[in-house]
């Protein structure tokens, strides 16, 4: 089952997206965008260019497991992603996929402007690596 992740952000969306037996990730992207509804139809094109069956959402929360404060606005771009690809959002706990997305480039020399284009792709990524081991388990 090929699953694709979102990193959503307000400026640029990180979309990472499985093989075809959703073991690992394939491939990443990010949409550059501050419309949610624009955002959502080019997950929407992504989703029928992929194949993916699922999709997992990043979904703040603070430290202690409680929700974070963009909660509410990120339900409501996971409604608006569901009724553009007519699939079900699974919210998926990221937090520190940030931190470790910036660690992982910073490890790997990419600085600046570099980061800057990067950073939410494989911030998805990890969403998608956690959301893949999850599945493994269960």
């Amino acid at each position: 089952m090929r699953v694709l992740a979102i990193d959503y952000g307000d400026a640029r969306t990180g979309i990472a997206i499985s093989d075809a037996s959703g073991s690992i990730v394939g491939r990443t992207t990010v949409i550059h965008s501050r419309r949610p509804q624009q955002t959502a139809e080019a997950i929407a094109a992504l989703v029928q260019e992929s194949g993916a069956e699922r999709l997992v959402m990043g979904f703040p929360r603070n430290m202690d497991g409680t929700e974070g404060p963009r909660a509410a606005l990120y339900r409501e771009m996971a409604a608006t992603i569901q009724a553009a690809c007519g699939l079900e959002v699974v919210l998926w706990d990221e937090r520190r996929t940030t931190v470790e997305a910036h660690q992982i480039l910073s490890d790997c020399n990419y600085h600046g402007k570099k980061r800057k284009n990067t950073v939410d792709a494989v911030a998805a990524s990890l969403i998608l690596e956690g959301y893949l081991a999850f599945l493994s388990r269960g």
